[in-house]
């Protein structure tokens, strides 16, 4: 219970008069006295808070950078009307800067037995669960001099997904999987691995087609098509230890390597692989195996939603070990971590070896546009000191990247906006190679 503003202001106008008519005691008891009762009245007149009742419904997730409505029904089960201030609080990473006090606060009016609704709107500015905390109200009487307050808990979790930004690449990787399938027509032609059919031989098809004991059964050439492989095993690593909490931009590491492992696998989805997912820097952060094609994407995307870097040193020997009991046959491994020296030396060229024996491994890396635009800097001492430390860092990046290569390994280093399209670019040459 609290007293309101309209309350003080009364009190405050009625001490004038009995400071200039009648100051004394006398005064004071006829002013407060009838202030009091007043607000006793209002006090009884309001409707009591903890015998309302309280629900939610509406969304349960939303992708980053979106909106999700949350809808808290109040019922009013008394013989009084309700007039409130009410507050549903969230946490304040579940609204933009500043915008907190707009969003969470409502004015309420609730008939005697009726029930309203109220939305929230939420607009989340990090992934992961967003649990609502308490509901305030605050009901007052009709003359707005006393007021009743009291908290209710209406449990309501909103899961925060990656925004998947480069889903605007998905539609011309997917025209490029179609040149490789050969489903459109194209100014190129190309072959894949996996026999697909026979059809009649017409000029100018490769010799080394034919079939000659389907030519020998019929009274036409028969030549042999082919597709690009299907059903292969594709397995997105994720490094999730402390090189993959650094920020590039706005954004850790590691949400540009969710962004690009998504693209890969709607891209890999469509084109008939099987993709897992596994997240790891000391232990098993997250996995995703055994879905179905039209299931591993929203698979993927609630399996990244909570996921965070640890501020930890990857144990590159347990995540090799971890990935080979995870892929127990021969698959591509998509491994997106840095491209650091010191962990990659001293983390992944030991055991680098027990992947490239049995998988094909590709290597991926958020590179930092402003080492390149240091690499650049001119005009003063300091940006020429910021040109070399740029350029050296550029120079060990490309060392790693030339040693990882001799062991076989593909290698991706590309700026956050870049690393999506290059890495399903990547995985369409190894298809077209027939490396997959």
């Amino acid at each position: 219970m609290a007293l309101t503003g309209r309350a003080a202001l009364l009190a405050a106008l009625g001490s004038l008069p009995v400071g200039i008519l009648e100051p004394g005691w006398t005064g004071i008891l006829a002013v407060n006295g009838s202030l009091a009762l007043a607000c006793a009245c209002d006090f009884a007149l309001a409707a009591p808070v903890r015998r309302l009742g309280l629900s939610r419904s509406g969304d349960t997730s939303t992708r980053l950078g979106e909106t999700a409505d949350v809808t808290l029904t109040v019922t009013n089960p008394t013989s009084r009307p309700l007039r409130a201030h009410l507050r549903d609080a969230w946490p304040p990473s579940s609204w933009q800067p500043g915008t907190e006090v707009a969003g969470s606060r409502h004015r309420l009016d609730v008939p005697a037995g009726e029930r309203r609704r109220v939305t929230t709107r939420l607009r989340p500015t990090r992934r992961g669960d967003r649990q609502a905390d308490r509901v305030t109200i605050r009901s007052y009487g009709p003359l707005g001099l006393f007021s009743r307050q009291g908290t209710h808990k209406v449990p309501w979790t909103v899961r925060v997904l990656p925004p998947f930004t480069s889903r605007k690449h998905l539609p011309s990787r997917l025209a490029r999987l179609r040149e490789l399938d050969g489903r459109t027509s194209v100014l190129t032609r190309g072959e894949g691995t996996e026999f697909d059919s026979l059809r009649e031989y017409v000029p100018g098809d490769d010799t080394r087609s034919i079939d000659w004991r389907a030519t020998a059964r019929q009274s036409t050439v028969a030549v042999r098509t082919w597709r690009p492989e299907r059903d292969r095993h594709i397995l997105l690593v994720l490094d999730t230890g402390r090189t993959s909490a650094g920020r590039v931009g706005d954004a850790p590491r590691l949400d540009a390597a969710m962004d690009a492992a998504l693209l890969l696998a709607a891209l890999a989805s469509r084109a008939g692989d099987r993709v897992q997912l596994l997240a790891y820097d000391r232990r098993v952060r997250a996995r995703v195996q055994g879905r179905a094609a039209g299931d591993v994407l929203p698979a993927l995307v609630n399996a990244l939603a909570t996921l965070e870097p640890e501020l930890v040193e990857t144990d590159a020997r347990g995540l090799t070990a971890t990935a080979l009991r995870t892929a127990p046959r021969r698959s591509l491994i998509v491994l997106l971590t840095t491209l650091d020296a010191a962990p990659v030396e001293q983390g992944l060229l030991p055991v680098l070896p027990q992947l490239t024996q049995r998988h094909t491994v590709l290597v991926a890396s958020v590179a930092d546009p402003h080492i390149a635009s240091m690499a650049q800097a001119r005009g003063n001492t300091e940006a020429v000191y910021e040109a070399a430390a740029g350029a050296q860092a550029q120079t060990e990046r490309q060392r790693t990247a030339e040693q990882l290569r001799r062991h076989g390994v593909t290698v991706v280093d590309a700026t956050p906006d870049d690393l999506a399209p290059a890495l399903a670019d990547a995985y369409l040459a190894l298809k077209a190679a027939g490396r997959l």
